[in-house]
């Protein structure tokens, strides 16, 4: 059955023990992850100077990402979810791990870096439908909603802590070791975060799968994708934010930003990285103790216009201040529509295939993030770095009057969650 719309608030999820496990282990897993995005990034745009091979690093995660997603959503519904988030955190970890070694040995071609992202790539398309799909299993339904708001403010917490200590390890190892010593570091203290991560998981009980079989077709694994285009609600939410990211990719470009426009180090750029998360985080505590639950349409367009308005004016910025001003509204926005969007798909999937329906939403997600990543390189590379991200927030702007007053404005309409459970 559908979980039904939440009583609690401020807390109440973290009363129960295997969440605030799995809680603590995905904070670890969150910021050695926005490390990494810190430190690859920075290390390969100091390595060749090309705006594209900005985009490369997040198409080297989609590709295997996407690639990997219906065999992911089946193993979320047919095995242990316990099981799969431990195995994909012991992947994150050798991915660090490799990119350490090569960080150490002096490797001078970004080919082996990308061919590590693309198997963090595959380890986080197993990751994302798991994680996803377990969280109805780690607490009672009343107090879902609640367990939404924490995990986002968890993620959120984890983008602002993962960048600004990323780059100020990077830059302390540059200033006070030697060069080319900062990527290592950085590498090596997100190594140890995921070794903390996969202990904690590893200490939460095992969740049977929601169904017994383990026969994998290609019917089965499709499921997810046909209860997605039959249900417009879920497919309007999770395409609006493929679309609305993929345009406004303001951070994948933000090394380049950081140093040519801004003219300023990785400290400053781990900073302008973690700001979007200031912002999300602060508003995903005030959701998870006063959550949106009327006029849930209005909200999520309305933090979609606000992510691209503010895209525009990071563009064209020329002040650190303002670009974090500026970045840290990105980031309010974003996590308004991303808690509605999440509490909908959640609320409308049933137990037994939520597994593949997350798996489709996370293709979604991966596709404006990383394909986003990608989309924004390749078009600096083509028009220029500012007009880039001032078309971006434009094309943002025309997303959301699109699917709001054109092609899905029952979401523009919704009142509640439980208008279409």
């Amino acid at each position: 059955m559908p979980v039904r719309a939440p009583t609690t608030g401020g807390f109440a999820a973290l009363a129960h023990r295997d969440f605030t496990l799995f809680l603590t282990a995905k904070f670890f897993t969150a910021v050695a992850g926005q490390m990494l995005v810190v430190a690859v990034g920075w290390q390969v745009y100091q390595m060749t100077g090309r705006l594209i091979d900005l985009g490369l690093i997040g198409l080297s995660q989609f590709l295997p990402f996407v690639a990997m997603a219906l065999f992911a959503g089946h193993a979320a519904d047919r095995y242990d979810r316990k099981l799969v988030i431990v195995l994909c955190n012991v992947a994150h970890l050798l991915c660090a791990l490799a990119l350490l070694g090569m960080t150490m040995f002096k490797v001078t071609s970004v080919l082996p870096i990308f061919s590590a992202l693309a198997f963090l790539g595959v380890a986080r398309a197993f990751h994302a439908p798991a994680a996803q799909a377990i969280m109805p299993n780690l607490v009672p339904s009343a107090a879902f909603s609640n367990a939404v708001a924490l995990n986002s403010s968890t993620w959120q917490i984890a983008t602002v802590a993962g960048p600004s200590l990323g780059g100020l390890l990077y830059s302390l190892a540059e200033g006070t070791i030697g060069h080319d010593t900062g990527a290592a570091l950085v590498y090596a203290v997100a190594s140890v975060m995921l070794l903390t991560a996969v202990l904690l998981m590893s200490f939460t009980r095992s969740h049977k799968a929601a169904s017994d079989s383990t026969e994998m077709s290609w019917s089965d694994m499709l499921e997810g994708f046909r209860f997605v285009w039959r249900r417009k609600p879920v497919l309007g939410a999770i395409s609006l934010d493929l679309f609305a990211v993929l345009f406004g990719g303001a951070t994948a470009l933000l090394p380049a930003f950081t140093h040519d426009v801004l003219h300023a180090g990785p400290d400053v750029f781990g900073l302008l990285r973690a700001a979007p998360g200031v912002g999300a985080g602060i508003t995903a505590v005030v959701l998870a103790f006063r959550p949106i639950t009327r006029r849930v349409g209005v909200w999520m367009f309305g933090g979609v216009i606000v992510f691209g308005i503010t895209t525009i004016v990071y563009a064209l910025s020329r002040d650190v201040w303002l670009a974090l001003a500026a970045l840290v509204l990105l980031g309010a926005g974003d996590m308004v529509s991303v808690f509605i969007r999440h509490i909908l798909v959640q609320m409308e999937t049933p137990d037994q295939i939520r597994g593949r329906v997350s798996a489709v939403n996370s293709v979604f997600i991966g596709a404006s993030n990383e394909l986003g990543e990608f989309e924004s390189g390749l078009t600096a590379a083509w028009i220029g770095l500012v007009p880039a991200l001032v078309a971006g927030g434009v094309l943002t702007l025309v997303v959301a009057f699109l699917w709001a007053r054109v092609w899905f404005p029952m979401l523009w309409r919704m009142n509640s969650f439980d208008e279409h459970t």
